[in-house]
């Protein structure tokens, strides 16, 4: 008779490949692979357990068995012991490579707890200080024009309508200044590619880490100092017009690079030149993104203090004419009421600070909303499927031949075209 030969199971074959000593580590039957995404009950019981055991170890090493002090000192040696403690505890309870990545996750995690805390304190802040004593009637529509600070009450007779204005007036000049000429730029960047390419891009990246306060410097020597311009908000619009230039360029560059190079070759076979292929299809392709790149170029320099310091210089009345005399602006009114020794004026400084953040703001949340708008719409379009006026997948398309009198053709490239 034949005997038959049972085949080991898999625990005991791999059991067998195993050095003696050395125990598997293989999930149960029925169990979940282990997945650095899964986070279970007892993996927070575990990265609760860890910080209070390396929180009781550093405070016993830093407080009582050495002379260091200072609670900055004690929590970066406390992240850095649990950090380390959590690798142990978890490589022992698991793998080498799954502690790595709980280890990482936690660093990325505390990076952006503090960037998110930090953001929400100053807003916080700022709305503690200035929601309280706000008067949103006269916050708006007051100057501080014949300002009397012993006067009673003085926050109900002054307001920032002045700063306001000035702040609208200078940012929109130098959006309508700069707003072409960075787009331009990046046509140039990255449809063109013609000589200096590599200079313009170089100075591009470059102006990206100007210091602010260098603009406002650059502006007051040239043309605020040999006479060419006074004190205006024109003057501070073409130096936050030096700020918005580059920030606007490279992000606009970003967005034209992600245009599908087809569509590019499309427009050319059918006889379309450069600049309207640029014009009809790259452009209109990049529109949410290029109008999100504005967007965050302007939120960049609405808030911008140091080059209005040299060049609109500021004033406490109202001046609608953005070409001649000081101008005030909301971050002018806030750096030079915040440091009088009047609590009116520190209160409207805040108040101004407000103001400035819903400003920002809506200038964030109308990009978001311009970022999303192609991603809906492609979401928005039907598929094409067999039987529905559509070519099947894998079936050749029928292109219709070339018709160089085309009434559809001459309106799309123009009557001076080539064929």
């Amino acid at each position: 008779m034949t005997q038959l030969i049972e085949r080991p199971k898999a625990e005991e074959t791999v059991s067998a490949s195993e050095p003696p000593g050395i125990a598997p580590r293989l999930p149960a039957r029925g169990a979940s692979p282990l997945r650095p995404r899964n986070f279970s009950a007892g993996d927070v019981g575990l990265l609760v357990i860890t910080a209070m055991s390396s929180f009781a170890l550093v405070w016993v090493v830093f407080y009582q068995l050495t002379l260091l002090s200072g609670a900055f000192g004690f929590l970066i040696c406390w992240y850095v012991a649990f950090l380390a403690l959590y690798w142990l505890v978890v490589a022992r309870t698991t793998e080498r490579q799954m502690a790595t990545d709980r280890v990482v996750t936690v660093v990325v995690t505390t990076g952006a707890v503090i960037a998110i805390g930090a953001v929400v304190f100053i807003i916080g802040y700022v709305v503690a200080k200035a929601l309280p004593k706000m008067h949103w009637g006269v916050i708006f529509t007051k100057t501080q024009k014949g300002f009397q600070p012993a006067e009673p009450n003085a926050l109900n007779h002054v307001g920032v309508a002045h700063a306001i204005v000035g702040t609208l007036e200078e940012v929109g000049l130098a959006a309508v200044l700069g707003v072409p000429v960075a787009i331009a730029t990046a046509v140039f960047l990255n449809e063109v590619r013609g000589r200096g390419t590599r200079l313009v891009r170089t100075v591009v990246t470059a102006m990206s880490g100007l210091p602010a306060i260098v603009a406002g410097l650059f502006i007051y020597s040239m043309l605020i100092i040999e006479h060419v311009l006074p004190y205006s908000g024109f003057a501070a619009a073409l130096a936050l017009f030096v700020m918005l230039l580059p920030s606007v360029t490279r992000t606009t560059e970003e967005v034209l690079r992600v245009v599908p190079s087809g569509l590019r070759e499309a427009s050319s076979a059918l006889g379309a030149p450069e600049w309207r292929t640029v014009w009809s299809v790259v452009l209109p392709t990049a529109r949410s993104g290029v109008v999100t790149a504005v967007l965050l170029g302007t939120a960049r320099i609405v808030g911008e203090t140091a080059p209005l310091l040299f060049t609109a210089f500021g004033s406490q009345i109202m001046n609608l004419n953005a070409f001649s005399n000081p101008q005030e602006a909301l971050p002018l009114e806030v750096w030079s009421n915040v440091r009088q020794a009047n609590p009116v004026l520190i209160d409207l400084a805040y108040q101004a600070g407000f103001i400035l953040i819903i400003l920002v703001l809506i200038l964030f949340v109308a990009a978001r909303i311009a970022g999303r708008t192609r991603g809906h719409k492609s979401k928005g379009k039907r598929r094409a499927r067999p039987g529905n006026g559509s070519p099947a997948s894998g079936s050749p398309v029928q292109v219709p031949p070339f018709a160089p009198n085309d009434p559809t053709l001459v309106s799309i490239l123009g009557e001076g075209s080539p064929t």
